[in-house]
C-alpha cells in the first residue's frame, strides 16, 4: 500500500539544489551516472571512504595536514579512525563568515529581539576565549552551562571550543541531583550560568541551585554569570564568580587563536536521558560532529547562505548542537527561550511569520498541541519565506501530516526526521529532491547503512525490525567518558549484532526508501506474542479530539502480556469513549491493538528532552523503583501509578 502523496519539488527546486549539485560533482569527480537519490545513497554505502570524503571537501572545511586516510578500518565497527592527519577548529569553521551578516537572532516570551552579526560574534567569542585561556582553560578540559537558550551559550561554547575544551551544558530547568548527576561525572572547570529563566510568564532564579551544584564540584575554577532577567544574588557570595559583563568589557582580543586538533578530538559530551539509572557521558568528536552536521545542513535540509534556519530546543537537547553548525555555512539561526504557547497559543508561529523564517524546527508534539488547540496557522500569517518543516522528538502522527499541509501551508516540505543523542544527528530524515509521502520520513540518510532487522538478524523491507547501522559513520561517540575499557559502549549498541549498530528504535523501510519509525523497542508492546511499537497505538488513540495524550504500557498479566492504556482527556473517560477508542484501535491496527485496559490520568510524563516516559511506568506498574527522577520533566504525574493495582 502506498502513502497519499502531500508534496513533491518541482523540477526547479531540485535543479537548484545542493544535493543535485553534489550528485553533478560526484558524477564528474567519479565518472558516474548517478540520477536519483535512491542512487546517490547506494553509491554513499558502497563506497564509504570516496563518500566522506566528497563530503569533506564539499563542505569546504576548513583544516590543516594531509588525509593519510578517510577510515582506517571499515569493516569494523566501532573504534575507527576517521580521516588520519587531519586538524581542524570547531569553532573556527562556525566563524568564518567574519561579516556584517545575521549569524543570531533571539527571541523569547516577551518578543525580547536580540540581533548578532556575525563580527559581533567573533568579537565576543575572542573575548571569552581569552579569558578561558588566561585562567588556565586548555585542550582537554571542560566547560559546563546551567543556561537558558539565549546567545551567551553559543558565545561560551565557541570560545571553549575554539581552544579545543570539551563542552557541555543542561538546561536551567533540570534539578540540581539531575545536574550533578551529569557533571559530577565530567568534572569541568568552568559553569557557564545565568540568574534564572522565565517559563510561562513566571521568572525562576537558579541562584540557589548554581550554589549547591558550585558547593558539590570541587574542580571548579570559575562561574561565569549572565544576568539574563535579574542580576544575579551570586556576585559576592561566591569567590569563583565573574559577571558575563565584566569579561566583555576587560577582554578587548580583536583576534581568536583556534587550536587546530586531530579530526576525532573530543568536542561535546552529551547525556542519555538517566530515566532508569545514571546518565550515560556520551563524547562526540570536533570532526564527526562537524562533517556528519554539515551533511544534514547541506545536502539533507538544503540551508543556504540567506536562510533564517530555527529549531525550538534547549541547551539540554541534540537539535541546539545540531542547529549551532548552521553557523558555518553563514546563515541566520534563530533562538527561541520560553515556552512556546505564551503568552498566547500563536506566538512561536507569528515570531516563525515576521521574521521570514525559511527552515521552522520543532516537535511532534509542538504541532500535535497546535492542532488540538483549533489554531489554524495559515490564518496567523502567509509565511512566505518558510520552504521547510523539520519536526522530531517523536513520530509524526498522519493527522499531522493532513494538518501542516490543509492548515498551515501547501507548498512545504515537511521533513519529520529522527536520530538521537547517542549520534548527535539522524538516521532519517529529508530531502530536496523526493517527495512527502503521508505519514513517512523522507529517506535513509547519506553514508548511513541503516536497515530493517527482524528476530534473526536478517535484514527486511516492509516489515518492522530493529533499526541497525550495518557500517560505521564519523558522528558515532568517540567513546563514554568513564568507561575506561569500552564495556558500557560495547554493550549499549553492539551487543545484540557484533560489529552492528542497534539503535533500540523499531523501523520499517519500504521499497520506494521511505521510513516509518514505531518507536523504542525497549518498550515494546507484545501480546500473544505480537510485537507493536507502542507510537502505533499513539497514532490512533490520539486522532480522537478527546484525547490530548496518552501512553501505553505492557503488564503481563495471567502469563500473558496485556497492553494497558493511560490517557489524558478533555472530559470524564465515559464508557462511551472508552469503546470509541477501542473500537478505532481494532479497526486502523487489529484486534492485538486493543488494551486490556483503559485508564484515565491527570498527566503523561515526559524527559526533561521532550520525550514519552514509557520505561519507568512500567517500572512502577511492576514495583520497580525508578531512578533519576530529576531527569523527569513533571516527576508528580508518576504518584498516580503507584496507586494503581492491576
Amino acid at each position: 500500500m502506498t502513502n497519499q502523496l502531500l508534496w513533491e519539488p518541482s523540477s526547479e527546486l531540485i535543479q537548484a539544489s545542493n544535493l543535485k549539485r553534489f550528485i553533478n560533482e560526484v558524477n564528474l569527480d567519479y565518472n558516474l551516472n548517478l540520477n536519483s537519490y535512491a542512487d546517490l545513497h547506494n553509491w554513499s554505502i558502497d563506497n564509504i571512504e570516496k563518500f566522506w570524503s566528497k563530503t569533506f571537501s564539499f563542505s569546504k572545511i576548513i583544516y590543516e595536514g594531509e588525509i593519510v586516510s578517510v577510515i582506517d578500518d571499515a569493516s569494523k565497527m566501532p573504534g575507527n579512525e576517521w580521516f588520519k592527519g587531519v586538524k581542524l577548529n570547531y569553532a573556527e569553521n562556525l566563524l568564518r563568515h567574519n561579516t556584517d551578516c545575521i549569524a543570531i537572532e533571539f527571541y523569547n516570551e516577551s518578543n525580547q529581539k536580540i540581533v548578532l552579526t556575525y563580527k559581533n560574534l567573533h568579537q565576543r567569542v575572542a573575548s571569552l576565549s581569552s579569558f578561558l585561556r588566561s585562567i588556565g582553560v586548555k585542550s582537554g578540559d571542560r566547560v559546563a552551562a546551567v543556561i537558558p537558550n539565549i546567545p551567551e551559550a553559543i558565545i561560551m561554547m565557541l570560545a571553549s571550543s575554539s581552544i579545543g575544551a570539551i563542552w557541555t551544558s543542561c538546561s536551567p530547568d533540570f534539578g540540581v541531583n539531575a545536574i550533578l548527576d551529569r557533571f559530577e561525572q565530567v568534572n569541568p572547570k568552568v559553569l557557564l550560568v545565568s540568574d534564572g529563566y522565565i517559563f510561562k510568564g513566571k521568572y525562576f532564579s537558579i541562584d540557589s541551585k548554581i550554589k549547591l551544584i558550585s558547593d558539590k564540584l570541587s574542580s571548579l575554577t570559575s562561574i561565569v554569570s549572565v544576568d539574563y532577567v535579574k542580576e544575579s544574588s551570586l556576585i559576592g557570595k561566591i569567590d569563583k564568580v565573574v559577571p558575563w559583563g565584566q569579561l566583555i568589557d576587560e577582554y578587548k582580543e580583536k583576534k581568536i587563536h583556534f587550536t587546530r586538533l586531530p579530526f576525532n578530538h573530543p568536542l561535546y559530551i552529551m547525556y542519555s536521558s538517566g530515566t532508569t539509572g545514571k546518565p550515560k557521558s556520551i563524547v562526540h568528536s570536533s570532526g564527526g560532529t562537524l562533517l556528519q552536521h554539515l551533511k544534514e545542513h547541506i545536502l539533507h535540509v538544503d540551508l543556504k547562505k540567506e536562510d533564517k534556519i530555527f529549531y525550538y530546543t534547549t541547551c539540554g537537547w541534540m537539535m541546539w548542537n545540531w542547529l549551532i553548525s548552521g553557523l558555518s555555512i553563514g546563515s541566520t539561526i534563530v533562538l527561541f527561550d520560553g515556552n512556546p504557547f505564551h503568552p498566547n497559543k500563536t506566538h512561536l508561529l507569528k515570531i516563525a511569520n515576521r521574521e521570514n523564517i525559511s527552515i521552522f524546527g520543532t516537535s511532534a508534539k509542538f504541532i500535535d498541541s497546535i492542532e488540538k488547540s483549533n489554531v489554524i496557522p495559515s490564518k496567523v500569517g502567509r509565511f512566505k519565506k518558510l520552504k521547510t518543516i523539520l519536526s522530531t522528538g517523536s513520530p509524526l502522527l498522519d493527522n499531522n501530516f493532513d494538518f501542516i499541509y490543509n492548515k498551515w501551508k501547501t507548498n512545504v516540505q515537511l521533513s519529520s526526521i529522527s536520530g538521537g543523542t547517542d549520534i548527535i544527528s539522524c538516521f532519517a530524515l529529508g530531502s530536496p529532491m523526493l517527495p512527502v509521502y503521508k505519514n513517512e520520513l523522507q529517506c535513509i540518510g547519506l553514508g548511513m547503512d541503516v536497515s530493517s532487522y527482524n528476530e534473526l538478524g536478517e535484514s527486511v523491507i516492509e516489515e518492522k525490525g530493529e533499526l541497525v547501522c550495518r557500517k560505521p559513520f564519523p558522528s558515532m561517540p568517540i567513546y563514554f567518558w568513564g568507561d575506561s575499557n569500552g564495556e558500557l559502549y560495547q554493550k549499549t549498541y553492539f551487543s545484540r549484532y557484533k560489529g552492528v549498530w542497534n539503535h533500540g528504535d523499531y523501523i520499517s523501510i519500504n521499497k520506494k526508501g521511505g521510513v516509518v519509525i514505531h518507536g523504542r523497542s525497549d518498550s515494546t508492546l507484545n501480546p500473544g506474542g505480537v510485537r507493536i511499537g507502542t507510537s502505533e497505538i499513539y497514532k490512533i488513540v490520539e486522532k480522537n479530539e478527546d484525547v490530548l495524550d496518552s501512553v501505553a504500557i505492557g503488564k503481563v498479566i495471567d502469563g500473558d502480556e496485556r497492553i494497558l492504556l493511560f490517557v489524558k482527556v478533555n472530559r470524564d473517560l465515559s464508557k462511551e469513549l472508552k469503546d470509541s477508542i477501542r473500537e478505532n484501535l481494532k479497526i486502523n491496527g487489529s484486534p492485538r491493538h486493543i488494551p486490556y485496559k483503559i485508564i484515565q490520568v491527570e498527566d503523561i510524563p515526559y524527559t526533561l528532552n521532550g520525550k514519552k516516559i514509557e520505561v519507568a511506568i512500567k517500572k512502577i506498574l511492576n514495583k520497580e523503583e525508578v531512578l533519576n527522577k530529576e531527569s523527569i520533566a513533571n516527576p508528580e504525574s508518576l504518584s498516580f501509578f503507584k496507586k494503581i493495582s492491576i
